[in-house]
């Protein structure tokens, strides 16, 4: 395994900026996935890291070697894709061997190393038939089973998941979790889904519109959003904002110039200002009440989701619609007015230009 070191990597299509100059360190060993809506240039930085794009301008680093203008063979990565790419007139056992094959591994080394991979993948059985004798998941399989079989020094994977159902795919993304954790691969992994990002990575690497939002643990980004993009992308449902300012004469945090809330409720950054501000909240971090009271948000009902294990309340506050989150199986019956009374104390505030005041 190596490290992997991107260092201001730009990529221009034409008059489109795909990648705007980002600077990224994966230490050996660590799992990182690329998460950002469509257009954010995640999959183009993968390819890039893996020779199938060239970039523009910076460079890349896998270990101590400059790859920047290595051809994918002479990089030593081993990549899995969306649509598998496997062969369809091969077996599984050709399709996984293939990567050993070009790579002059002898015949009875490369069986070995093919039914290896195959058992810890649980798809031993399987190595006589052609890809389209199998399922979804034994095929999403077979592909991780022939980059494995490599023995690379960093492992890419652009979505490979994304074409499985939802049950696939729970069982999908805990294998390459005990995968990663078991050969402890330095893996790079492209997903538009936070909550894949969340379960399998190290760390998580927002991107929006070819630049990084925030890097950080799953649980850093999603207890601390650097900015208003990362807050309202990481949870389902995202982090509520609201506008709100400072009012430094009376000591209060005015929302949506109706609600006054006194400052003493909050843990106010020292560099807040009475400037536009927005208030943001976890719906999980809002209480909701049936009967008006100090420091409360009256609210307006708007729909109540049962779920099962949780209800999704939405509730109008002016023109702004706000999430809210209870736990339990009881679905809440609620009247038409209702009042917010959120954790101020894990509250966030924003600046306007988007970013955290702290």
């Amino acid at each position: 395994m190596a490290s992997v070191k991107l260092s201001n990597l730009r990529k221009v299509f034409g008059a489109v900026e795909a990648v705007a100059g980002i600077d990224l360190d994966i230490p050996n060993g660590e799992f990182v996935a690329l998460l950002g809506p469509s257009g954010c240039g995640k999959t183009t930085t993968l390819r890039m890291i893996a020779g199938l794009e060239v970039p523009t301008s910076g460079s890349i680093h896998i270990g101590d070697q400059d790859v920047t203008t290595l051809q994918p063979r002479d990089r030593d990565v081993a990549m899995v894709f969306q649509d598998y790419a496997l062969y369809p007139h091969m077996t599984i056992d050709d399709n996984i061997g293939y990567p050993l094959k070009v790579r002059g591994v002898s015949k009875a080394e490369r069986s070995e190393r093919v039914r290896d991979a195959a058992e810890n993948l649980q798809i031993g059985n399987l190595l006589d038939r052609r890809p389209g004798q199998l399922s979804g998941g034994q095929q999403q399989r077979t592909a991780v089973a022939r980059a494995v079989v490599h023995r690379a020094q960093v492992y890419l994977f652009d979505e490979p998941l994304s074409n499985l159902d939802a049950k696939l795919r729970l069982e999908a993304r805990a294998f390459l979790k005990h995968l990663q954790r078991e050969v402890g691969v330095t893996g790079i992994y492209v997903t538009h889904d936070q909550s894949e990002a969340m379960a399998l990575a190290d760390r998580i690497v927002i991107m929006n519109a070819g630049r990084i939002m925030q890097t950080g643990t799953p649980l850093e980004i999603y207890r601390r959003p650097a900015n208003t993009f990362v807050a309202t992308f990481i949870g389902n449902p995202p982090m509520n904002l609201l506008p709100c300012r400072y009012d430094k004469a009376e000591r209060a945090i005015i929302i949506d110039e109706k609600f006054s809330i006194k400052a003493d409720a909050f843990s106010l950054p020292a560099s807040i200002t009475d400037t536009k501000l927005s208030l943001g909240v976890r719906p999980e971090h809002i209480h909701i009440e049936t009967t008006a009271s100090p420091d409360a948000i009256e609210a307006q009902l708007y729909v109540v989701q049962p779920l099962g294990s949780e209800s999704l309340i939405m509730v109008r506050v002016g023109e702004h619609l706000l999430s809210v989150r209870t736990f339990g199986d009881e679905v809440p019956d609620l009247p038409p007015r209702v009042w917010l009374r959120p954790d101020y104390a894990r509250a966030f505030f924003y600046n306007s230009e988007g970013d955290l005041v702290s």
